[in-house]
């Protein structure tokens, strides 16, 4: 029979036997409340965040509703850059952009065809400046020579191309003998490549250029005297050499051939 220490300890350890399982089953219970607790912030965050990425894709189609279809950034200003000859207003005029229309939708490339086409004009640069600009920046053709035909008197530049018509011969410019300039005529591009080449002390005396070939260029100076070039290459030497050959009187300077020229 069991003594009544033995007794008491057995229902010590019962009590503590019971306690533990009582804390057993309370932990899970605790874990799942402070899961629960952890879970609610985590859907805050989740829906807050689904907020502002709904607010910024309604910002955005917004904002590309103003800058796309509305004159909220529209063009106010068509400003042109570099003209002297052609008027801005020709330029903008060819430009043909709406006040208005919205700067995003300009096809800068189209507006560039369309200024290009102005016969003073050898390239366009078309460029938007926000918020409300379109800059259209020209380089003009530059007159090298005229040329006489049935088109009457037209102005050339360097690439050869016959752009402008004018009433009378310009003073300071070579005449051009050739039958039918254009920028695709290689004879042309011989002899506008030659003028362009030449310093100024020697243009100025240069009345007429001609070439039936691209190797064979000749410039008839003033006082009656011929330069046979022959073809644009080594332009810079040709040009001094013949400044030398000028010292010496003579009808015809042949530079064709810079190493070994002649006169006669």
């Amino acid at each position: 029979m069991a003594t009544r220490t033995q007794q008491a300890a057995r229902r010590g350890t019962g009590r503590e036997r019971a306690k533990g399982r009582r804390g057993k089953a309370a932990a899970p219970s605790r874990r799942r409340t402070a899961q629960r607790g952890k879970a609610a912030p985590s859907r805050r965050r989740t829906v807050q965040r689904r907020r502002i990425a709904l607010l910024s894709v309604v910002t955005l189609v917004a904002l590309g509703y103003l800058v796309w279809f509305t004159p909220f950034l529209g063009v106010s200003t068509v400003e042109v850059v570099g003209v002297r000859t052609v008027s801005g207003a020709a330029v903008r005029s060819a430009a043909a952009v709406p006040v208005d229309h919205p700067l995003l939708r300009v096809n800068t490339d189209e507006v560039a065809a369309r200024v290009g086409r102005l016969p003073g004009v050898a390239t366009v640069d078309v460029a938007r400046s926000w918020p409300s600009t379109l800059t259209i920046t020209v380089t003009e053709r530059r007159a090298i020579a005229y040329h006489e035909g049935g088109g009457g008197i037209r102005l050339v530049d360097v690439a050869g191309v016959p752009y402008k018509r004018v009433a009378r011969p310009p003073g300071g410019l070579p005449r051009l003998e050739i039958p039918d300039p254009g920028p695709g005529d290689a004879p042309t591009r011989a002899v506008t490549g030659v003028l362009a080449s030449l310093p100024s002390g020697l243009s100025g005396e240069v009345v007429a250029a001609r070439a039936t070939t691209p190797g064979d260029v000749e410039l008839d100076l003033t006082g009656d005297r011929v330069v046979r070039w022959g073809d644009a290459h080594q332009n810079a030497e040709k040009a001094r050499v013949l400044a030398v050959l000028l010292t010496r009187e003579a009808t015809t300077y042949d530079v064709s051939s810079p190493e070994l020229p002649t006169v006669s």
